[in-house]
């Protein structure tokens, strides 16, 4: 129980109220910064990804 307080108290310090909490069901996660790509952002990802669904989060 004293861990489920304390991950509590770490959702509760990051809270901002212009952010909202998702909560995604997936098979895999990969971690990237945006680059720039002309008037746009680009993020490349494994061409094994190719042809599935993804989601993108900005945090």
């Amino acid at each position: 129980m004293a861990s489920d307080e304390k991950k509590r108290d770490r959702v509760e310090d990051n809270y901002s109220p212009t952010k909202v909490k998702f909560e995604i069901y997936g098979e895999e996660l990969i971690e990237k910064t945006v680059k720039s790509s002309g008037n746009s952002g680009r993020v490349y990802l494994p061409p094994e990804w190719i042809g599935t669904k993804v989601k993108v989060v900005k945090c």
